[in-house]
């Protein structure tokens, strides 16, 4: 078994699943549930309070440097909640100064003096899911929220004291020519968000469109829409610092890039996930994922667990990694999977050769051809890829 050893130095994600929503989108396969009921607030939060008491061992003395509370729909949950949340975390862990806190919010819930709460709370970031600013594209996508509800929740973002918003974009729509998904950047950008999250819809399994698939943009469509949205975001000043990641200077989300840097992050809530670098390896674990079933289980709740092989570990870390615009290093590769930097070497050669990898200086990073292919160029790192193919 191999894996990175924890160091306690290094700082830790922590992310909260709220897993309630008002309905379930049909392109949704998040761990999301209709809430029928009351919402059991308390209950759940103190839930998730037990389990990181259970979970403590695992990060003793590390530092948490960002949370994400993510969904289901997180802003269905009151500001008191969210705050009891916050400082029950702060009590039992160590909390950077300067932490990200962002919350998830959907426009259709956003009540008057709502956002404030939040950030009243400790949150200071807002990741509001408007996905598109078309009105009829959002009744096909199964969305509660008017493109009205969208302008007035940046504006209470604004009004609660929020200088960090994201706005979430989907493209790719059914039917969508790129004069509509340009229509919807162009909206997006009128807002003045600080970050934007510009990701294709997929057609995932186990979901409603999946099962009956609605008519999608073909190849020569998405690249087309996919083409005009990047050069007019790259135009407005924000950096493609992710395959669907878009920020002004400084106001990447740190949370998603732990991610994407294979860093450790605990998950608590109904089906969150986490992934800590432990003596003797790099260990996953994964909570009950149904709400009822999650909230009658003992701390910590866990539905199962496993370490990871080096086949899994060097999969996973280019699963991230390659995503990302600033690439890695073999350094940063061996200190997050404990494997030799040689394993890739030789690989990473031919796929420079063939012109899918660059290097610059010390990183390699996709190239333009890679990043558009990315499920192919990682295809190319699988045991069963011949060298050279």
């Amino acid at each position: 078994m191999s894996g990175a050893s924890p160091d306690a130095a290094e700082g830790l994600a922590v992310y909260v699943h709220l897993p309630w929503c008002v309905s379930r989108c049909p392109y949704c396969d998040f761990n999301s549930h209709t809430l029928r009921g009351v919402l059991p607030e308390a209950e759940y939060v103190a839930a998730l309070l037990a389990d990181l008491e259970a979970d403590l061992p695992l990060v003793a003395g590390r530092r948490v440097d960002s949370v994400f509370i993510g969904g289901g729909t997180p802003s269905l949950f009151s500001g008191g909640a969210i705050e009891s949340l916050l400082v029950g975390l702060a009590a039992r862990l160590a909390v950077a100064p300067g932490v990200e806190i962002t919350l998830e919010v959907n426009p259709g819930t956003v009540e008057r003096g709502r956002l404030a709460d939040y950030r009243a709370a400790g949150v200071n970031r807002l990741s509001i899911g408007a996905q598109s600013f078309d009105a009829g594209m959002l009744r096909i996508l199964g969305r509660i929220h008017g493109p009205g509800d969208i302008s007035v929740a940046m504006a209470e973002a604004a009004a609660g004291g929020f200088g960090n918003v994201n706005l979430d974009l989907m493209y790719g729509l059914p039917q969508q020519t790129p004069e509509q998904a340009l229509a919807d950047v162009e909206a997006a950008l009128a807002l003045g968000p600080t970050h934007v999250s510009h990701y294709q819809l997929t057609l995932e399994p186990n979901t409603r469109f999946h099962h009956s698939p609605p008519p999608l943009p073909d190849e020569d469509a998405l690249w087309a829409i996919e083409s005009v949205c990047r050069a007019r975001l790259a135009a407005a000043g924000f950096r493609r610092y992710e395959v669907s990641a878009w920020s002004r200077p400084g106001r990447e989300c740190r949370h998603n890039l732990a991610y994407w840097r294979f860093d450790d992050y605990l998950g608590l809530g109904a089906g969150a996930h986490g992934k800590l670098s432990l003596t003797g390896g790099v260990h996953r674990r994964w909570r009950v994922a149904h709400p009822q079933g999650y909230l009658r289980a003992p701390a910590p709740r866990l539905a199962g667990e496993r370490w990871l092989g080096e086949e899994d570990l060097l999969l996973e870390y280019l699963m991230n990694a390659l995503r990302l615009s600033e690439g890695f290093t073999l350094a940063g590769f061996a200190r997050r999977t404990g494997l030799p930097g040689e394993r890739l070497a030789s690989r990473l050669l031919q796929l420079q050769q063939r012109g899918l990898m660059r290097l610059e200086g010390d990183r390699w990073q996709a190239s333009e051809r890679g990043y558009a292919h990315l499920d192919g160029l990682l295809a190319e790192f699988l045991p069963s890829a011949p060298a050279g193919s």
